[in-house]
């Protein structure tokens, strides 16, 4: 079954907006075994978005939309349905009881506008939205099915859990598509299909492979009557794929670095210390990204006043002699930190983030390290874009630095 996703609202069309809701449908569809072929983006003008739909409708079995269904003048997805099906909108009674009694709970009295909220066409039936004023609309009609909700992202995504997926569960049930992620990292994206083409002209399993900033992603996509059934399509093909990736693969599906390296600091039952210069505290703050981190993360320091590396540890002369962008600094900071917080592990990141060098030193020139009981280790990098990337890709590299370092102890 053809699925597509209609996102709307001007403010996406200006980039004011970016649509998580397309990317969040998007995870979803293949779990209902739809096959997602379009996406669009459309401004809040009506005729252009009943024109949309219209090439929607004509040409995919399930259209989602998501927006538009707001109080204001500009929210006109039900008006562009209305015109797409050529139906008149009437309100709804109990839609207008409920839209009412919600403004009554609040205190207020329900501004005039809102009543568009409570209107419905003859082929449409509400979705009730408890975390919101707008309903979503659902449409059946010859065969095809369009499901309307709400833009704020957490009134969609509730609408969907809730009302949307069970429906088209119950109303296409042939087929499910399940996928797999495998993560890689060291290798590039040329070789890693390089390494993969014999693999890559399946149809059923397929793989796809992307570039990420945690490094390469396979995704291993199957196709079936039961999750069961695709989850056999893929065992294989995974064990081809991890047979072929070697050491390179460091996690799977919704696994993350920082998840990873904190299950091995527990399971090593180390305590971590980070001392930072170029991420500027984003390195600490992925850590802390992943739940329970208070149970093996010491505490950070932020230091970009060379005084501030030299209070925690780092010799001045060493900064004289070989610049604080260094890899003699890195490992001095690693260590300086792991001793000052009382770590069993210390990881350090130094480097020119840009726009300008520094020290002479390049942009995007970095240090990592990281320094344990037993001693250190540096890496060097250089790394190409803006300041907020060449920080993310240091932060990334310094996590992966730490992953082979506590799977070397």
């Amino acid at each position: 079954m053809r699925a597509e996703i209609i996102s709307i609202g001007t403010e996406l069309l200006l980039g004011q907006l970016v649509d998580t809701n397309a990317a969040y449908l998007a995870g979803k569809l293949p779990e209902l075994g739809l096959d997602l072929h379009f996406i669009s983006q459309v401004g809040d003008n009506q005729g252009r978005l009943a024109e949309t739909l219209r090439r929607a409708w004509d040409r995919s079995d399930v259209v989602l939309t998501t927006g538009g269904l707001g109080p204001t003048e500009d929210d006109v997805t039900r008006e562009a349905i209305a015109q797409m099906l050529g139906e008149e909108m009437k309100t709804a009674p109990e839609l207008e009881a409920n839209l009412r009694a919600f403004f009554s709970r609040r205190g207020a009295s329900m501004p005039a506008r809102n009543l568009k909220q409570a209107t419905l066409v003859p082929s449409a039936t509400a979705l009730p939205n408890p975390r919101g004023t707008a309903p979503g609309w659902w449409v059946e009609r010859g065969g095809k099915t369009l499901a309307a909700m709400p833009g704020p992202p957490h009134e969609m995504q509730f609408m969907w859990e809730q009302e949307v997926a069970p429906r088209l569960a119950r109303r296409f049930h042939d087929a499910v598509i399940v996928s797999r992620t495998i993560k890689t990292w060291g290798i590039g994206e040329g070789t890693v299909d390089e390494m993969l083409t014999p693999l890559l002209h399946s149809n059923n399993p397929t793989i796809g492979v992307y570039a990420k900033t945690d490094g390469i992603h396979l995704r291993l996509t199957a196709k079936a009557k039961t999750r069961e059934a695709a989850g056999e399509l893929l065992r294989p093909l995974e064990e081809q794929v991890r047979a072929t990736m070697g050491g390179s693969v460091w996690g799977v599906d919704d696994e993350t670095l920082e998840q990873i390296v904190g299950r091995l600091l527990k399971e090593r039952g180390y305590a971590l210390a980070v001392m930072e210069s170029c991420t500027g505290g984003l390195l600490a703050s992925t850590i802390t990204d992943a739940p329970g981190s208070s149970a093996y993360f010491k505490g950070g320091v932020v230091a970009y006043d060379n005084a501030v590396k030299m209070a925690h540890g780092v010799p001045a002369q060493l900064i004289e002699a070989h610049g604080a962008v260094s890899a003699e600094v890195a490992l001095a900071m690693a260590e300086g930190i792991r001793r000052s917080l009382g770590a069993e592990v210390g990881l350090a990141t130094t480097g020119v983030a840009g726009p300008e060098p520094l020290e002479g030193k390049p942009v995007g020139e970095v240090h990592l390290a990281v320094a344990t009981a037993r001693g250190g280790q540096a890496s060097r990098a250089l790394y190409p874009g803006t300041r907020e990337l060449i920080k993310r890709r240091t932060a990334t590299a310094a996590l992966f630095l730490l992953r082979r370092a506590l799977l070397e102890s």
